[in-house]
């Protein structure tokens, strides 16, 4: 027998079935095609489900118990930092004030709002190094863009236009090569050395009178700091290149180094990861961008500005700008959390979630590695990569691991990624997690390294009871069903 809770909305339906009721009409009774042309009526009725209020409910309930979030429990993708999102901060971009403004508003009416942008942009420059910042940016990948458009602009007005290629080491974030082929360059890619470091003499190399600039991400995708950052940065930039800062993993150094003081002329953040606001589902986000002051003439426009009378105004004056990259001023609720997560930690506190982050990674890193092959073996920062089990002879691949580690009541952590890590399995523990969450995580993954040995089809059958087990991912990305068709 299958229940009501598992079934479609549409299954649950049954003619007749109402969830309101409208008051009778007052007023005269229009015929829909006097009031708009018959050619843009609809010649069939729309296909709802009739369902009362209660079906309703309890159907996204029961959908959203199928999914798995930070509420439930850690969730230790690599490479994202999915921390805790304080209610506090979900309070704070509710209050009235801040969801009843409009954009069109006259700026003496929204001096509060102008406020708060002018002072996380100033907070989130002082943290990255940086002199200046647009909150326009709705996400990482955004940001990114932003920045080398930034670049483009610098190297544009210096009629230097023969800089046609951006660098981009194979452990930078992901996102990197798509954003620079975007902006219009060619991609040149750095192999890392043997520490998982970029390789200094290829990039001697490859520098040169067509270099733009360089991506780094830092600490990179293998959760490692390159020890030559500052030399990387003076490399490109005598050769007239410009060095940009990919900040997804920022939490992993907040308040204990700045990009801008290793170099960097650029850099984005994800407020997404680094400073605490909602993460995941498609957003939505905010990726800031900052810059040296050489740069801040190309930021786009409006950019929100302080007067001599301590007054706050939207800055339309540059005449370089790359222009709006996004409507009005940037994801404002996301912003007002990113703010408040600022205000409520102080510099001490950001400055100790890096810390925490770091100790939370490399206590994980220091239990799995007895039982995973840790490929790179040195302390980690935020995150750090396994490459599948100690012992292969099981036949057991990361993503079996990942699918049990469903079972076992967690999220499955990033997998496959960074491509220079055979059977990546990446773990990043964020500071909000404690010793006990990180220590059920581990006892998870030791026992499924202990199934691994006595029965591997445990694993390769894996997920046993989730909702949905081992779909043909790839037969779902080119063949999406997006509307209900019943049988």
């Amino acid at each position: 027998m299958q229940l009501d809770y598992e079934k479609l909305i549409f299954e649950v339906s049954q003619p007749g079935r109402t969830g309101y009721k409208l008051p009778d009409l007052d007023v005269e009774d229009v015929a829909v095609d006097s009031l708009f042309p018959k050619e843009l009526l609809r010649e069939e009725e729309l296909d709802f489900p009739e369902v009362s209020e209660v079906d309703v409910i309890r159907h996204y309930t029961n959908l959203s118990n199928k999914n798995y979030g930070l509420d439930q429990g850690i969730y230790p993708l690599g490479s994202c930092t999915m921390k805790y999102n304080p209610k506090i901060s979900e309070d704070m971009s509710a209050l009235d004030g801040f969801v009843n403004i409009h954009p069109y508003q006259d700026e003496e009416d929204i001096q509060g709002s102008l406020r708060l942008l002018y002072e996380l942009g100033e907070s989130l420059a002082e943290v990255a190094g940086m002199d200046e910042m647009t909150l326009q940016p709705a996400a990482g990948a955004h940001g990114e863009y932003t920045g080398i458009l930034l670049i483009k602009a610098y190297h544009k007005k210096r009629g230097d236009t023969k800089r046609d290629k951006i660098i981009i080491p194979d452990a930078a974030h992901g996102t990197n090569p798509a954003t620079a082929a975007m902006a219009g360059y060619k991609i040149v890619e750095i192999k890392s050395n043997d520490h998982g470091m970029v390789d200094v003499d290829a990039l001697r190399a490859a520098v040169g009178d067509d270099t733009a600039g360089l991506m780094l991400t830092n600490p990179n995708t293998v959760g490692l700091s390159d020890e030559n950052v500052a030399l990387i940065a003076q490399i490109v930039h005598d050769a007239g290149g410009l060095v940009y800062y990919d900040g997804a993993n920022l939490n992993a150094i907040m308040g204990k180094a700045r990009p801008g003081d290793m170099g960097f002329d650029v850099v984005h953040y994800n407020l997404h990861k680094t400073m605490s606001t909602p993460h995941g589902g498609g957003g939505p986000g905010a990726g800031p961008v900052g810059c040296k002051k050489f740069l801040t003439e190309f930021l786009p426009v409006p950019v929100v500005s302080k007067r001599d009378d301590d007054s706050y105004f939207l800055d339309y004056d540059r005449p370089y700008s790359i222009g709006k990259v996004k409507d009005f001023y940037g994801h404002f609720a996301i912003l007002v959390r990113a703010y408040t997560y600022i205000l409520s930690m102080g510099h001490d506190g950001l400055k100790r979630a890096s810390e925490v982050s770091v100790l939370n990674t490399n206590y994980l890193q220091s239990i799995l590695k007895e039982y995973y092959k840790l490929p790179l073996d040195r302390i980690a920062k935020h995150e750090f990569v396994l490459s599948g089990l100690k012992d292969k002879l099981s036949g057991v691949n990361t993503l079996d691991i990942a699918k049990r580690i469903l079972d076992k009541g967690f999220h499955a952590p990033t997998i496959y990624f960074p491509l220079i890590i055979n059977e990546a399995l990446m773990i990043e523990a964020p500071e909000s997690e404690s010793k006990q969450s990180l220590d059920q995580f581990a006892n998870a993954m030791i026992e499924i390294a202990k199934e691994a040995k006595e029965d591997p089809n445990i694993l390769k059958e894996a997920p046993h009871n989730t909702p949905v087990r081992r779909p043909d991912e790839t037969k779902a990305a080119k063949d999406t069903i997006v509307t209900y068709i019943p049988e």
